[in-house]
């Protein structure tokens, strides 16, 4: 199983980097990939994170799943890249695609989430079109996934475990991480 999580100045970090780290530890092949045309990324708290790769090499016919992490301006900038919009079309037909916060509203700008079971950052409601809206941490939506916000990180991350790995793999994770619902 491989992953991507797309990185663009202004991400919110702890909705990536704890994505990044559960499915690391998930033994899921995790790629941060920078869509900013470099390899270091500034964070939304100025964080400056060295990713991976640059968007434009990485192999997506490999890769199983994309993660977008929210951030009001690290959304607007994953927005910018055609790249992501173009992969989010396509994981969204054929593959697995997730987003948290600020982010799933680019999946409903894209029209990806019409008439589909979603959630994301309160600030972003207005924004989610023709999305089913769910006031919960977590909406499964067929092979959509989305987060309300930072909060949501973790059951986030073990969501897409489970997707990816099973239930088994996220009870090992939580149990060796000290998670307590």
């Amino acid at each position: 199983m491989k992953a991507v999580v797309f990185l663009a100045d202004g991400f919110e970090e702890c909705e990536a980097l704890i994505v990044v780290d559960i499915l690391r530890r998930a033994g899921i092949e995790t790629l941060m990939a920078s869509v900013m045309g470099r390899p270091a990324v500034d964070s939304s708290r100025h964080i400056k994170v060295q990713a991976d790769a640059l968007a434009e090499d990485v192999d997506f016919l490999n890769t199983d799943l994309i993660v977008l992490p929210g951030g009001r301006l690290g959304t607007e900038n994953l927005a910018k890249s055609t790249l992501v919009r173009a992969q989010c079309r396509f994981f969204a037909s054929f593959k697995r695609l997730a987003a948290i916060c600020a982010a799933p509203s680019l999946l409903a700008e894209l029209g990806l989430l019409n008439g589909k079971e979603a959630t994301c950052h309160p600030d972003f409601t207005s924004s989610m079109k023709d999305a089913l809206l769910r006031e919960e941490s977590v909406v499964v939506s067929g092979n959509l996934t989305t987060g309300q916000g930072l909060g949501a990180a973790f059951p986030f991350a073990f969501e897409l475990v489970k997707q990816l790995a099973g239930e088994e793999k996220v009870q090992q994770i939580k149990a060796a991480i000290c998670y307590k619902q």
